[in-house]
């Protein structure tokens, strides 16, 4: 086994760990911008949308008043091709009130669907702010104790990193020097 460890450069570590950080921030802010694209993509279903529809239905019933008015006022009159201009104006503003409530309709379908839709993708945004969180967080730290570990490790001299006792192990030879055993009688061989 090798009396020191064998570290080429403290400072990839350390480019490591920065990396390591400015990757975290990134993906925060990434899953930031995603829960607040989805909270915004909830508010433009559940109320931007719908209002905006009613208005729309509300100034094409008026317009749809209007243009029968006309009519009416055409008919009156006698004019016919006057008369055939504003049926079809009426026919206009019945079919564009129809497409506004239906589009009113689809937006309220794709609202009550919108939690249904975006629970899994939503489940998987958070465990990934779960991993960023913890899971690199402890690698952060851990990069850090490893840094300053090995820093401290790298300061100390080459006599300093070695035990100034050394254990030796026991010879299978007998010896008189410093034998664990000298104090025991032994037996002598005739």
């Amino acid at each position: 086994m090798p009396d020191r460890a064998k570290v080429t450069s403290l400072e990839a570590i350390e480019d490591l760990r920065a990396k390591l950080v400015v990757y975290r921030d990134k993906a925060r802010r990434v899953l930031d911008e995603v829960d607040h694209d989805v909270s915004r993509n909830r508010v433009w279903l559940e109320n931007e949308r719908p209002n905006y529809w009613q208005n729309q239905i509300r100034l094409r019933t008026r317009a749809l008043e209007e243009c029968q008015q006309e009519l009416f006022s055409a008919r009156l009159s006698g004019l016919r091709d006057s008369s055939y201009v504003q049926q079809a104006a009426v026919q206009k503003a019945r079919r564009s009130i129809r497409d506004a409530e239906e589009k009113f309709r689809i937006t309220g379908q794709w609202a009550r669907q919108f939690d249904h839709r975006v629970e899994a993708p939503a489940r998987q945004v958070e465990q990934l702010r779960q991993l960023l969180d913890h899971d690199l967080g402890k690698a952060v730290m851990w990069l850090n104790e490893l840094i300053k570990s090995l820093s401290a490790y790298a300061e100390l001299s080459p006599s300093a990193a070695l035990p100034t006792t050394t254990l030796e192990a026991p010879s299978s030879s007998p010896s008189t020097v410093g034998n664990e055993f000298d104090c025991v009688d032994k037996p002598t061989q005739s």
